[in-house]
């Protein structure tokens, strides 16, 4: 099972894989609304922190260069799908929050991530929706902060509404437009790998911010 879901996941980000089953299994309808589930998902459902939001969009975008997709209507599928995810994990946080804190780690659920997203809320307040959109993670658990926090629900629609479009649009023009240079589609495995690396730079920066602060309180309680 697991291994399956890992071959999925490199089918998602490998483009020739992904033309493939846009061409066979996944033809037509089905092949926009897989794509369109798994960007829903990432932020719809707070188990979806391991889906390759960034890289998908990229390999989208590449695939859409191909003549594969549609660049147009992906796109505004995958807007909205964005949209939708984030409104529904917003959603759960209202109505669930509390509960939710209490749920103990799983191998799909860590309470750190929501510490965490709790952390980089605090830091950026309500434009932690849009900025949350390109970083791992914390992309997942950002709606669902907001509504345990009860953020005005027009408020947040309108960062959730700014920060979809932008994030899916500037992902997919990005694989769209470069997908087609020489040395990109040489080393396509390495792109994939240095847009995950950028989009984790955050985290890593918050995390080291927050051991340097932790430092000095540890020695001087010694």
């Amino acid at each position: 099972m697991l291994q399956a879901l890992l071959e999925f996941l490199r089918t998602l980000t490998n483009p020739e894989k992904l033309i493939q089953l846009l061409s066979t299994v996944l033809g037509g309808p089905l092949g926009y609304a897989m794509l369109s589930f798994v960007v829903f998902a990432e932020t719809g459902l707070l188990m979806g922190f391991f889906l390759p939001g960034d890289s998908l969009l990229f390999t989208v975008g590449v695939v859409a260069g191909a003549g594969e997709l549609n660049i147009f209507l992906i796109n505004l599928v995958l807007m909205a799908s964005a949209i939708i995810g984030d409104g529904v994990g917003y959603y759960l946080g209202r109505r669930t929050g509390p509960a939710i804190f209490n749920r103990p780690d799983s191998r799909f659920f860590k309470q750190e991530y929501l510490h965490r997203t709790q952390e980089f809320y605090r830091k950026h307040g309500g434009k932690t929706i849009i900025y949350a959109r390109f970083v791992p993670i914390v992309r997942t658990f950002a709606p669902f902060i907001a509504g345990v926090g009860q953020m005005e629900y027009k408020r947040f629609a309108s960062f959730n509404i700014f920060g979809g479009i932008g994030w899916v649009f500037s992902m997919t023009m990005a694989g769209y437009m470069l997908g087609g240079i020489p040395i990109i589609q040489r080393h396509f495995e390495k792109v994939v790998i240095g847009i995950v690396f950028v989009s984790v730079v955050p985290i890593l920066v918050e995390y080291l911010k927050g051991r340097t602060k932790k430092e000095p309180g540890s020695v001087s309680g010694r």
